[in-house]
């Protein structure tokens, strides 16, 4: 036999251990099989000893092999969210368009600027009038974050006349905002007073089959919309027979807003529907909404305390932390810019709202050891002048992480499987459902982000910015290879 031959070769002191092995392995050749193989598994992270840094090199071989991702321009950087301690980078020096994950440079600014409490106006009284002026307060009478606070305060108010006054604001749009999205309800206008969150919404109801009588044909009955605020009612008007959508018009849409006036055109469909469009702001109707809202008189005037003599004092509302959930979760363009607003009003520039002045306060100061200096232009990410390197977005979520207790940080972030962007991805099948991820995304056309911790299987909390740019087409698949990396991440670290 082969193994008695082989065996006598190798000497008489392995015989038994060497015809053991080789008959096993005749058996197997034998049966036809082939020797299980199993691959090692590479360490989630190495360290070089000469350096001391840290890399993963089974995710870098992933990246490059990648075809969806290697089509793209990505930059990827983890570190640990407790230590801060830099684990493995990818491009991860270069700048980006972060899109949407610039609102988590917002909720830095809130929570470094803002006390517990927004500041919902300024006001002072002389004689029998009261004089007020916004704080940028996006909460007044919104739809999905609103505050009573400023509300009842001006309802009660005992002076006879309530004087609005101006405060010189940033431009309606931001920088490089795209112009022809001034219809959708995601590019508010923005304002040093908001009301409404700035929008109208309309509701339509399902269309009324009815039967005359017994036997006759059914008839269905003008669909019905409903407009709130009731101002902009008479504003608004079915599409006739001859509306046209103009080439480049999502035919998607319910309602239309002409570009430079507040004039409304609906489609009527056969079920029912929500949309919310943005109005086009002015002092004018600012006053004639919140003296409609309040069914007191509103009058304009400058704002001109006395020093030594009017008391000026601000009115707190809504709880911070619900603005910034609410933002974060289903990524909300206009309370990010507002928000970024209020936080200029509390650097001692009583004369005006400037996100840009909170921005650069912020740089020099609590943001000057960034890894990298940030192009910072917005609250919301809307505009492509924003540029970011995955290594400061990673390191300011570390820092996030230890400067805020971490339940209350991940309350305030969109959770896998949970709400908003991310509720159908990054959690265990349960019940219930387990979130592994709680973070922000960022979309814009060709772009497609994603920002936050990772909770491992060995409970550690990573901290990851994963972004791509330059993408053609279609992201979904971008969308399932950073969900399936960063799955592999969570088993390994």
């Amino acid at each position: 036999m082969p193994t008695l031959f082989v065996s006598t070769v190798c000497g008489q002191g392995r015989r038994p251990l060497v015809l053991f092995a080789l008959s096993l392995l005749s058996l197997t050749t034998a049966c036809g099989q082939n020797p299980p193989a199993t691959a090692p598994t590479l360490p989630g992270v190495v360290r070089d000893s000469a350096t001391g840094r840290s890399d993963m090199p089974w995710l870098r071989q992933q990246l490059d092999s990648s075809r969806t991702l290697r089509r793209q321009q990505i930059g990827v950087a983890l570190a640990d969210a407790t230590t801060g301690e830099a684990l493995f980078g990818y491009n991860e020096a270069k700048y980006f368009t972060p899109a949407s994950t610039m609102k988590l440079l917002s909720l830095y600014a809130g929570l470094t600027l803002l006390p517990d409490s927004l500041p919902s106006l300024r006001y002072f009284s002389r004689g029998d009038t009261l004089f007020f002026q916004g704080t940028g307060d996006p909460t007044l009478l919104h739809g999905d974050v609103p505050s009573r606070r400023a509300y009842t305060f001006l309802l009660n108010r005992p002076e006879k006349l309530l004087a609005y006054c101006d405060i010189a604001t940033v431009p309606a749009y931001g920088p490089s905002w795209a112009w022809d999205d001034f219809n959708y309800y995601f590019q508010p206008e923005r304002t040093a007073f908001p009301l409404y969150g700035n929008t109208v919404r309309f509701y339509a109801s399902a269309p009324l089959v009815v039967r005359p009588r017994p036997g006759a044909p059914a008839q269905a009955l003008p669909q019905r919309v409903r407009v709130f605020p009731r101002a902009f009612a008479p504003l608004t008007a079915a599409a006739g027979p001859d509306f046209r959508l103009s080439p480049d018009q999502d035919d998607e849409m319910h309602v239309y807003r002409a570009p430079l006036e507040n004039r409304f055109t609906y489609r009527l469909g056969p079920k029912k529907w929500i949309d919310e469009v943005p109005y086009r702001t002015s002092r004018q109707l600012l006053l004639r909404l919140l003296g409609d809202t309040l069914r007191r008189a509103i009058v304009g005037t400058v704002w001109r305390p006395r020093p030594g003599q009017d008391s000026i004092r601000t009115l707190r509302g809504l709880r911070a932390d619900s603005l910034y959930r609410r933002m974060l979760r289903v990524s909300d363009n206009f309370l990010a810019e507002q928000l970024l607003l209020m936080t200029s009003s509390r650097l001692g520039y009583r004369d005006s709202l400037s996100g840009a002045r909170a921005i650069r306060y912020l740089l020099k100061n609590q943001l000057r050891d960034l890894p990298d200096r940030p192009d910072w232009v917005d609250g919301s990410g809307l505009s492509r002048l924003n540029l970011l390197t995955p290594r400061t977005l990673t390191a300011l979520l570390a820092r996030l992480h230890q400067q805020v207790p971490e339940p209350r940080l991940l309350s305030l972030l969109a959770a896998g499987g949970g709400q908003g962007t991310l509720r159908r991805r990054y959690f265990e099948a349960g019940p219930p459902k387990l979130p592994w991820f709680w973070g922000k995304t960022g979309t814009l056309t060709h772009t497609c982000n994603l920002a936050g911790y990772v909770r491992c299987k060995s409970g550690r909390l990573v901290a990851v910015t994963f972004f791509n740019n330059s993408i053609p087409g279609d992201d979904q698949a971008t969308r399932n290879a950073m969900e399936r990396l960063l799955h592999e991440v969570r088993e390994r670290l």
